[in-house]
């Protein structure tokens, strides 16, 4: 797991309303050979083609049935049937992802040409992949709706060299193996000694995590158990302080309240995301959630991407 990216592309920025900059939500996180949309609204395809990362999905998580979060489904699919794709898509979404999914099928049924699944999520609901899970909690946008983590599996610890040359075991494969988790024999004349990985292991390392929050009111009190420490925390942002009311009444959250998140979340970089369509930048954003939060602020731009490293 040690040698795996972990990229995550910002194919779209915007609040509900596009702008000739940026388009609706979607977001793709690449780790390994895995590929993920969170969220995806109109336009996505085009904006994976402007990204070049091509259409090689395994799952999209939606977060909530608002059109703008999901309507780049339809087109997506088309796109994947009309280049072959033959391997199963599933699409994990709150309450009303089945009834999603049939329409889908319905409106795509004379060119799709690979199964589709749905499966249902509630808040703690996870899903497995190989070397991560991603996990679903409860956001507050008044209906369904649903934020996710996607957390990878701790590290080994680090090997000591050192220690293991001198409880006498030889530079080579041996060392594989204790780095695997497997105990080794070693002889030295007519004596054998086993040497256990927790010898000459540090200890687990934790591995990389991103939070996504989707649309939401502030909910960081809530969710501190499960999304503390993430390295990259993408929050909504839609609306400044002068806003504050609208944003609670719309269900959304303001920069400053983003930042107070990531402060109380312990993250590593926050990310600012869902900027309503009326500021024509996002200098105050960035100002009022730095009133809240120390760390790295980050407000992508369509297309950027951010690499996550691992902690050391």
């Amino acid at each position: 797991m040690s040698g795996e990216t972990l990229q995550v592309y910002f194919l779209g920025t915007a609040g509900a309303l596009p702008t000739p900059s940026r388009n609706p939500p979607c977001i793709m996180v690449r780790r390994g050979s895995d590929t993920l949309l969170f969220d995806c609204g109109e336009g996505a395809q085009q904006q994976m083609m402007r990204a070049r990362c091509g259409f090689t999905v395994n799952a999209i998580f939606v977060t909530h049935w608002h059109a703008d979060h999901f309507l780049g489904i339809f087109g997506l699919v088309q796109t994947m049937s009309f280049n072959g794709r033959t391997e199963p898509l599933t699409i994990y979404g709150p309450d009303w992802v089945h009834e999603f999914v049939r329409t889908l099928r319905h409106v795509a049924r004379f060119n799709l040409k690979f199964p589709m699944e749905s499966v249902e999520l509630a808040p703690g609901s996870w899903v497995r992949f190989e070397g991560y899970t991603v996990t679903a909690f409860a956001a507050s946008h008044g209906m369904p709706t649903l934020g996710y983590i996607l957390e990878e599996d701790p590290r080994p610890g680090r090997f000591d060299r050192e220690q293991a040359i001198a409880l006498g075991v030889p530079p080579g494969p041996l060392f594989g193996k204790l780095q695997r988790g497997e105990t080794v024999t070693v002889k030295a004349g007519e004596t054998s000694t086993e040497v256990r990985p927790d010898q000459v292991m540090g200890p687990q390392r934790p591995g990389r995590k991103i939070v996504y929050t989707g649309d939401t009111r502030a909910i960081h009190e809530t969710i501190a158990d499960v999304a503390a420490n993430a390295d990259l925390l993408i929050h909504d942002a839609t609306y400044d302080e002068a806003e504050s009311a609208r944003a609670a009444e719309f269900y959304h959250a303001t920069a400053a309240q983003a930042g107070e998140a990531a402060t109380a979340l312990n993250a590593g970089t926050l990310v600012l995301i869902h900027t309503s369509s009326r500021y024509p930048d996002a200098k105050t954003h960035v100002t009022e959630a730095r009133s809240r939060y120390a760390g790295t602020i980050v407000v992508p731009n369509d297309l950027d991407m951010i690499e996550v490293p691992f902690r050391d």
